[in-house]
């Protein structure tokens, strides 16, 4: 079975927000960090806001990492969306919960949701994801969306814990209420 895995940038104090966050210098221990995930990765589960952005950019990126990130299939919950233009797409059908169910049982390695915030909320409340990942960068914004939303705890098993050099901490977690 495939595993879900939601993968985010964020602030010490949980604020998932790309262009909020601090500002740190891109290295290799990060560089390192995507690319394992991509290796890892069989497909990506976007919301539509984040499918919005990705297309909007990823399709004239080059080299290695962007053609292999091109390639994944990608699975969209959108209900206002009609058509997706960056391939292989996919809009998603129905209940967003039964409908990662059902791509949980197919094969193709891990599925990977990037930034998408409302729909990794929603996966993890109905106790569908397996692995949180996060690159915890050094500070803290002080308001702004957060990955984890208020009033509603998440208990994590910590798997890892790596500080990188420019101060950014890799953390890798597993919901306790996963559900296979």
């Amino acid at each position: 079975m495939r595993k879900l895995i939601v993968t985010e940038f964020i602030s010490v104090d949980g604020i998932a927000e790309v262009e909020k966050l601090p500002s740190v210098t891109w290295n290799d221990e990060m560089n390192r960090f995507k690319e394992d995930e991509l290796a890892d990765s069989g497909a990506m589960l976007l919301g539509r806001t984040t499918y919005e952005i990705f297309a909007g950019s990823w399709p004239t990126e080059t080299g290695d990492f962007a053609d292999r990130f091109n390639a994944l299939p990608k699975y969209v919950a959108s209900t206002s969306l009609k058509a997706l233009d960056w391939k292989p797409a996919e809009l998603l059908k129905g209940p967003l919960p039964e409908a990662v169910r059902t791509l949980k049982q197919g094969s193709g390695g891990n599925i990977y949701v990037h930034g998408s915030l409302s729909v990794a909320q929603e996966l993890l409340r109905h106790g569908l994801v397996e692995r949180v990942r996060l690159l915890s960068y050094p500070g803290t914004v002080g308001q702004g969306k957060p990955l984890f939303p208020i009033g509603e705890p998440v208990t994590l098993d910590l798997i890892s814990a790596k500080p990188f050099s420019n101060g950014v901490v890799a953390l890798e977690y597993a919901p306790v209420t996963a559900k296979s």
